[in-house]
């Protein structure tokens, strides 16, 4: 009788830990699923900020005709990519997109009258913020996927995932985030 209940409370004592793992996996999943959409929402600010600035500095500047094609093409390649699930591709377009973003300043240097516009500025800062804000987004994004492959990859954690392969074995794919960004991303850290 005593090992009958030695054994129930063990098997109870598994079934738990194992209902655990599930749920502690699951919450990080869709963490990282949420660490996405609020990338979304940065990339669509930010496509937003653009068309504003856009059509600010139109009167002011001949190369924006080229840095209007450039966004709106890769805006286009990112949403298709968007709705065809090709991360990759869209990941490809929206860091063009910010490297466009990283030049805007410098190009705002060539045209005083440009750079003194209260319009203008505000639209420059917006980007700024935004496009750290975007950083932050992916830094989440990726530390929330490094923490889920860390815990799916722990020794009772992947005996859990192989019991549940389709829900919670994912694969998510990094977003980039550039040397230069992840050290002032760091150094806002460590301000903190």
């Amino acid at each position: 009788m005593f090992a009958l209940i030695v054994i129930i409370v063990i098997v109870a004592l598994i079934f738990g830990y194992v209902l655990m793992t599930y749920n502690s996996l699951i919450a990080e999943i869709e963490a990282v699923n949420n660490s996405e959409k609020q990338i979304d929402v940065q990339l669509d600010r930010r496509a937003k900020v653009f068309d504003s600035l856009i059509n600010v500095v139109r009167k002011y500047m001949d190369y924006e005709k080229t840095v209007l094609k450039d966004v709106t093409d890769l805006r286009t390649q990112a949403n298709k990519a968007k709705v065809q699930g090709d991360v990759q591709t869209r990941m490809a377009a929206e860091n063009e997109i910010s490297k466009i973003a990283g030049g805007i300043n410098v190009q705002f240097e060539n045209y005083p009258d440009l750079k003194a516009n209260q319009n203008v500025m505000q639209l420059q800062e917006e980007i700024t913020s935004t496009e750290n804000k975007l950083a932050f987004a992916k830094q989440a994004f990726n530390d929330g996927i490094e923490k889920y492959n860390a815990h799916k990859k722990s020794m009772i954690a992947s005996m859990v995932v192989g019991l549940f392969k389709s829900k919670l074995d994912k694969d998510f794919i990094y977003w980039q985030v550039s040397d230069e960004k992840r050290q002032s991303l760091e150094d806002a850290r460590v301000e903190l």
